[in-house]
């Protein structure tokens, strides 16, 4: 691996390890949050994912699966352990939380307005590095 890669990967990651511990520990708080947009996506992944796999059944259970696949992507990114697979899983996981917790044009004061739309470009940036890094062809 690259000296770049080497510090890049790691410190990429480290939002997602962190948050996904978050989610892990405070799935709970964060449900009523995450609610319009588990539900509205829920009945998609479903119909896509075989009838094997387990699902979770409430709000709270999606936060924690999320919040799941952040750890277990972001430690493998970090390590360089499947990096494509790892930061594509990472981008994927973007989509909710952006949608969920940054929804600007929902809020109704300007400040209110102006704080979720920079944490909305923070993550849509975030997730263009996430997409980089899943077409990075240069070898672990």
């Amino acid at each position: 691996m690259s000296l770049i890669r080497t510090f890049a990967r790691p410190m990429l990651a480290s939002i997602f390890i962190a948050g996904g511990v978050d989610e892990i520990r405070n799935a709970s708080a964060m449900a009523p949050t995450a609610k319009p947009v588990t539900e509205r996506m829920a009945p998609l992944i479903a119909a896509r994912v075989p009838t094997v796999v387990p699902l979770p059944t409430d709000t709270a259970g999606w936060v924690r699966a999320e919040g799941a696949v952040k750890v277990v992507a972001g430690l493998a990114l970090a390590t360089g352990r499947f990096p494509r697979v790892a930061a594509l899983a990472l981008a994927a996981t973007m989509v909710p939380t952006t949608l969920a917790a940054h929804a600007f044009w929902n809020e109704s004061g300007p400040t209110a307005r102006a704080e979720a739309k920079t944490q909305f470009l923070k993550n849509v940036s975030l997730t263009g590095g996430l997409v980089i890094a899943s077409v990075d062809v240069e070898p672990s």
